[in-house]
């Protein structure tokens, strides 16, 4: 069902089809540069592309005989080069992966995939930034409630919120371009990394023509605490995901409700109860994030190789890499549709605002106390005094608790302002003065 979701170009960049084109075009950049080495006569090279052009020409037939191959042979790459040499038909193509080992062709095109995909990540990290700064934007001096650890804080407003958010994402974007250059690193030195067999030169050529580095060294693979560190970058991307999925679903409870996902015309919410608008996308790219870190783990796991090499990573990497890249592909374009869509109430964050009865003014008061002259223990007595009588005046039923109110009635508080001072001091106002500045430290 994710890859439904997710955009087509992602899911071919981990078809078998594209992976075989990119070893076929390793091998023939290997056998190209061997012409210039002077070990392969330029005419039998001409013979080899002949062929190679024909498995080009139909990549779902090369992989279907390849795979066929495999099921006796039970080795990938020999069923890949076998398919090949059948098509070139021809003594020429004895060339064919000559000097090479098969890691130096499956983690060289493994490279060209994950840059590929990385490609697309920022892209798509790129587009939802787009849209939550719109919405940021639009909502810049709407007023909320701030809240630490769920109780009410002092206001903010909810476009500071999608800033924050914005700016996260745009940590996010960061981190794909720089583990893009990190994992775009290829190997051609063979099957114990001595480049015994081939030139150094041979392996430089074939990674100049796919924009990949080489790597200064290798076992017979590169050392997997690259590929580790790509796919923690994108557990990372997922648990931002999920801070933000957390987010909005408290905020969608509803004694809350001050922002919902999109309801769409026709959808259910619940199979029992009608009246149910329930957060589940919300929760699903919650839940999709767990995946993301544990493929992270997977990927940890794989660092740690026999010697040279073995082969336990192989597995763990056919399965956590395109299913990572696929799936944060698609919980990227979810998270662009769900800010799109995004229900926001302004009214129902200006009710929340009050259930507080003005008691997020208390810093605001200690501290205009303090500049008056009182210590810090004694301005926060007299304020925690007034909160706690507040809070007690509303608990018992009374309709007329009002923070600011139990201040003002209170001598020692009131004596320290002039009239009308306090009042003007404990608005929404105070606390949006540098709320531009804020927006234009993130670019916004």
């Amino acid at each position: 069902m994710i890859q439904r979701y997710s955009r087509p170009q992602m899911r071919e960049i981990w078809t078998d089809e594209n992976r075989l084109r990119i070893w076929l075009e390793i091998e023939l950049l290997a056998t190209e540069a061997l012409v210039k080495e002077k070990v392969v006569p330029a005419a039998d090279f001409a013979r080899m592309k002949v062929g190679a052009e024909r498995c080009l020409a139909d990549t779902r037939a090369l992989t279907e005989r390849a795979k066929e191959l495999e099921r006796t042979l039970n080795h990938d790459v020999i069923g890949f080069t076998t398919a090949v040499a059948e098509q070139i038909n021809d003594p020429a193509s004895r060339w064919l992966h000559f000097g090479l080992t098969s890691s130096d062709i499956v983690d060289t095109a493994f490279a060209v995939q994950l840059v590929q995909s990385a490609d697309l990540l920022i892209e798509a990290v790129r587009v939802a930034r787009k849209t939550i700064a719109k919405r940021a934007r639009e909502h810049r001096l709407t007023p909320c409630i701030g809240r630490s650890h769920g109780i009410h804080a002092e206001p903010t407003t909810f476009g500071l919120k999608l800033a924050l958010m914005y700016d996260e994402f745009g940590r996010a974007e960061e981190r794909l371009r720089r583990v893009r250059e990190v994992i775009a690193v290829g190997k051609v030195s063979g099957a114990v990394g001595t480049s015994a067999h081939l030139s150094p030169r041979v392996e430089k050529h074939i990674c100049r023509k796919l924009g990949l580095r080489p790597a200064p060294l290798a076992t017979q693979v590169v050392q997997r605490d690259l590929h580790a560190e790509f796919m923690n970058a994108l557990a990372l991307i997922g648990a931002s995901i999920e801070r933000w999925a957390v987010e909005f679903r408290h905020l969608q409870r509803t004694e809350v409700l001050e922002a919902e996902e999109p309801f769409t015309k026709g959808q259910k919410g619940s199979s029992a109860m009608p009246h149910k608008r329930n957060p589940i996308t919300w929760e699903r790219l919650t839940g999709l994030s767990r995946v993301l870190r544990g493929n992270a783990v997977a990927a940890l796991e794989n660092v740690a190789l026999w010697h040279e090499r073995d082969i336990s990573h192989s597995s763990v990497e056919r399965i956590i890499f395109p299913d990572s890249c696929t799936l944060l592909d698609y919980m990227l374009g979810l998270l662009d549709r769900m800010m799109t869509g995004l229900n926001v109430y302004p009214e129902n964050m200006r009710r929340n605002l009050g259930l507080s009865l003005g008691m997020w003014n208390s810093q605001t008061v200690l501290l205009a106390l303090i500049r008056k002259g009182l210590t810090r223990e004694e301005a926060y007595s007299l304020v925690q005094r007034s909160a706690m009588q507040t809070w007690a005046t509303k608990h018992a039923g009374r309709d007329d608790a009002d923070f600011v109110a139990q201040l003002l009635g209170d001598p020692d508080v009131s004596k320290h302002f002039k009239s009308g001072e306090l009042e003007k001091l404990c608005s929404v106002d105070f606390h949006f003065k540098q709320v531009n500045a804020r927006f234009k430290t993130v670019g916004l």
